[in-house]
């Protein structure tokens, strides 16, 4: 239940941005009591883009929030993760994705990014989240033990707490921090088509498959309970390395995967030509809280995508935020206000070094995906090597989400390279 508005109308908590993130915090924190607001800039909430990843630290926490069993009418679980060479299409590794639950306890699902965001839009709904469109947030200010956000139509919010979920672009990071994005010179294009499209171009229907390799890389997978299938094709932009401003055009698509193995070729000319979606991530930072505003999911830490852990980290966020606040609220004395500088301090002293650990391992995980030569053999030797039930890799980032430092699990150690023995050099 919601507590009783304030006599001026204030809410508790304001959330600038209604992507997943700030959707997915709005309700964590309203399931807390909390009175929430969200400012969307957009006519409507709704989400672009097309598939997305949700592993088990993710499907935790919507199995909490008794969301889970409508991601999975919506969604796909798999039965694999396949890793294959893209130009050959010989396996490289695999992770059973049933073996996967019954190690952390949640699946490994598949689902649509507007299904996601449609979960949280209508749990908001349902608890009472005060959602509001074309609220266009143009500066932050914080105040006396309070924060407010100044719109470009003139008028001020306020809140005890300002939650900035505002995407990669986020004004309040350019604000606060004052950094700008890091181009990785690799572009994605997308496209959800009728599973009947692509029967017959040797995919797998029941698996996530990623094809790695020189400087591409190719991700296949079933949506909406197999109805659907997603693809996503990357590649590293010549244009954009020569540093061009029009980049990542589909004459590059059509040029970057030549050579490629022949599902990979098939499905090329289904992709989504009349958007690409370039892509950014920024170097870490250290400070996410500003007085009562607190930087969340992309505003935060926006990293490539090679961990599939995007959407899933900005949901955490509001989870870990969420948690401690009904921590401090539950030990306050009646009658008092919310420690939200204690609650502040406490998300922010786990969820930095977390996310900073997936920021630097996706850069990792995208040179390595796109190795060409003698290191891309060198690679293959390494995942061919791998026990198939070996979690090291995993272990780390797909167990409950931490809520203190000393939580946190520690991380893998990366194999070397130079390690592998390469028999076939010729391949």
């Amino acid at each position: 239940m919601n507590p009783e508005p304030t006599p001026a109308g204030q809410p508790d908590v304001l959330v600038v941005g209604g992507g997943i993130g700030g959707l997915s915090t709005a309700y964590a924190l309203s399931r807390q009591g909390l009175r929430v607001r969200v400012l969307e800039q957009a006519p409507e909430y709704g989400e672009v883009g097309a598939g997305l990843q949700i592993a088990p630290n993710c499907t935790r926490i919507l199995a909490e929030y008794g969301l889970l069993d409508e991601a999975k009418s919506l969604g796909v679980v798999p039965e694999n993760m396949v890793m294959r060479d893209a130009l050959d299409s010989q396996v490289l590794t695999r992770l059973d994705l049933r073996d996967l639950e019954r190690r952390y306890g949640f699946p490994y699902m598949v689902i649509h990014r507007s299904d996601l965001h449609g979960i949280f839009l209508r749990a908001c709904r349902r608890a009472g989240v005060e959602l509001l469109n074309d609220q266009v947030v143009v500066g932050y200010e914080n105040t006396e033990g309070a924060a407010r956000v100044l719109l470009k139509d003139g008028r001020v919010e306020s809140a005890p707490l300002v939650i900035a979920a505002d995407g990669l672009h986020s004004v309040a990071r350019r604000q606060l921090i004052g950094d700008d994005v890091v181009s990785s010179s690799y572009v994605a294009y997308r496209a959800a088509v009728p599973i009947e499209q692509v029967k017959d171009n040797g995919i797998a229907e029941n698996d996530v498959t990623v094809y790695v390799g020189p400087h591409r890389h190719f991700v296949q997978y079933a949506l909406r309970g197999g109805d659907m299938f997603n693809q996503v094709a990357v590649f590293e932009s010549p244009k954009a390395l020569a540093g061009e401003e029009d980049w990542g055009t589909p004459d590059e698509l059509d040029a970057a995967f030549v050579g490629s193995c022949d599902t990979v070729i098939k499905g090329i000319p289904l992709m989504w030509r009349d958007r690409w979606w370039r892509m950014f991530d920024r170097d870490p930072i250290e400070t996410w809280v500003h007085g009562r505003i607190a930087l969340l999911g992309d505003a935060a830490h926006p990293p490539l995508q090679y961990m599939a852990q995007g959407a899933i980290m900005a949901i955490e966020d509001g989870w870990v935020l969420a948690q401690h606040y009904a921590r401090l609220a539950e030990a306050a004395p009646a009658g008092t206000e919310p420690d939200w500088d204690g609650a502040l301090a406490a998300y922010e002293a786990v969820r930095v070094e977390h996310c900073r650990r997936v920021q630097t391992t996706a850069r990792a995980w995208g040179e390595l995906w796109h190795l060409d030569g003698e290191s891309r053999l060198q690679r293959n030797a390494i995942m061919r090597a791998r026990d198939a039930d070996d979690y090291t890799f995993t272990d780390w980032v797909y167990g409950p989400t931490a809520l203190t430092p000393d939580e946190e699990p520690e991380m893998f150690t990366p194999i070397p390279l130079s390690s592998a023995a390469v028999e076939d050099r010729a391949a």
